[in-house]
């Protein structure tokens, strides 16, 4: 009598352009119409698969998507010592039939969520704030050939009014072009991005995103080799500064200094980008600030998009 081998499911290892995490890729779709993330094991009703990878200590996030579950873990174990492990775990798992995803509980099902918008001083940009967090990481979009790491973005640009999309903390700012007014417009895409979050879809995929923990390990190195000055500017602006330009829907990041012209060089982002007021807000604002604080009233403000 034959014997009848048993085929043993097999996940492919590769990584992805964020060294913190790892995709599992499986020879078939595991969710077609639903994207999943779960950052805590609270959070993993629907999938029995990413409960169980929780009781790694190293795990931080798991993500379900297409054929693939990508996992993000914590700095303390390196890829190579455990992504074998994980792969014959969840190899395991499966064919000893445990749940990928409770299908029952997943479809269909919406997460409530709250989305307002907001005026800011750029007359051609409106904040859409959300009640949950969408993201770590600010993530602007100047086009659609920009939007790898940020789906919802790359469907808000098919509306032919949009023109630019910043996404950071808990909302979303779109720049439009002049085709349109925002009374004609706000209500309908707030009411896209409500329904897109409901459905679960992802709005920044995080295995894109480049500023992962090792290159935020290189923004820490190459602040401790700056000048003290450029030093004590980027701590003014993060302490003091973007909270105020985040509440209007933008962002401002420090290029340079240079110390023989009393330049400081910094980057708008989101609303604050072409923004009739941002000369204003430089010049009046963040610069007396820079004066004052730094006690040197040679000290000039100017940004590279502005």
């Amino acid at each position: 009598m034959q014997k009848i081998t048993k085929i043993m499911l097999k996940v492919t290892i590769k990584e992805t352009q964020n060294p913190a995490i790892m995709k599992f890729e499986f020879p078939e779709f595991i969710s077609r119409n639903q994207n999943f993330e779960f950052k805590n094991i609270d959070e993993t009703a629907p999938s029995p698969l990413a409960k169980q990878l929780f009781y790694l200590p190293f795990v931080k996030t798991v993500y379900i998507s297409g054929n693939f579950i990508a996992i993000e873990k914590f700095s303390i174990v390196e890829w190579n010592e455990v992504k074998e492990l994980l792969a014959e775990q969840i190899e395991t798992f499966v064919d000893k039939g445990g749940k990928i995803l409770n299908i029952e509980e997943s479809a269909n099902k919406k997460v409530p969520v709250t989305v307002y918008s907001e005026t800011t001083p750029n007359p051609s940009v409106m904040k859409f704030v959300a009640s949950k967090m969408l993201t770590k990481t600010a993530v602007e979009c100047k086009n659609i050939d920009e939007t790898a790491a940020a789906p919802i973005a790359k469907e808000l640009f098919s509306f032919p009014f949009v023109k630019e999309v910043f996404i950071d903390e808990n909302y979303v700012s779109i720049s439009k072009y002049d085709v349109a007014e925002w009374m004609e417009i706000t209500q309908e895409i707030r009411s896209f991005i409500k329904m897109y979050i409901e459905e679960g879809k992802t709005v920044i995929d995080e295995t894109q995103l480049v500023k992962t923990a090792n290159h935020e390990k290189q923004q820490e190195e190459y602040f401790d080799k700056l000048d003290t000055t450029s030093q004590q500017i980027i701590n003014i602006l993060e302490e003091y500064v973007k909270p105020a330009v985040q509440s209007d829907g933008g962002n401002i990041a420090f290029q340079s200094f240079d110390e023989k012209e009393k330049r400081v060089k910094v980057v708008l982002q989101g609303a604050c980008s072409g923004c009739p007021s941002s000369t204003f807000t430089l010049k009046n604002g963040i610069e007396n600030m820079l004066k004052e604080m730094l006690h040197d009233q040679e000290i000039k403000v100017e940004a590279v998009n502005g």
